[in-house]
């Protein structure tokens, strides 16, 4: 797993493609998530020049995963999307508090498995890994993220040290809740 990350301004058009196209198949084809999407390409508000990706891609420069990376003093998914899961309590709003959204390590090369069974593949940790260093490199002291309640147990169970930021809430058919993860 070749492992690339930087500010959207900083990959190239081809690469950034390719994320977006990898994205598109994730969550709208896979996922079935509602999302507004133009020629194949899933990408929102939250993608802008200063967003950093950190992208995972096989040997061939296919990309097998993505994390977005943003800091918590702009605008950002939980905080503009998702307050609600927060139970009250104000988003965090700092440069010490990074959102890590749209992860995915689906290899769609491998036919054998279901993208949901990657779940749990050595890969996806290595992903997380990345995007917890990367976000540290940039001065990050935890990350934020909406999940489905499922992966609270995948995060235990890879050894990272992360907690509810308040309860599961059901939103458009899913659990979801909003998870600090330390860095």
């Amino acid at each position: 797993m070749n492992v690339i990350s930087g500010a959207a301004a900083e990959l190239s058009s081809e690469l950034f493609s390719k994320i977006s196209s990898y994205r598109h198949k994730v969550f709208v084809e896979t996922l079935q998530w509602k999302l507004e999407t133009k020629d194949g390409a899933e990408l929102d508000q939250f993608d802008h020049a200063d967003t950093v990706y950190v992208v995972a891609q096989d040997n061939q420069g296919e990309v097998n995963g993505c994390a977005r990376l943003l800091p918590t003093n702009q605008p950002y998914l939980l905080s503009e999307v998702f307050p609600q899961l927060l139970k009250g309590a104000a988003p965090p709003c700092t440069t010490e508090v990074w959102e890590l959204s749209r992860f995915a390590a689906v290899d769609f090369s491998k036919k054998n498995e279901t993208p949901l069974a990657q779940v749990s593949s050595s890969n996806a940790y290595q992903l997380l890994q990345a995007s917890i260093d990367c976000a540290a490199r940039r001065g990050a002291k935890r990350l934020i993220t909406v999940s489905p309640i499922g992966i609270e147990r995948w995060l235990l169970r890879g050894g990272f040290k992360a907690h509810r930021s308040g309860p599961p809430m059901l939103i458009d058919g899913h659990r979801i809740f909003a998870c600090l993860i330390d860095v």
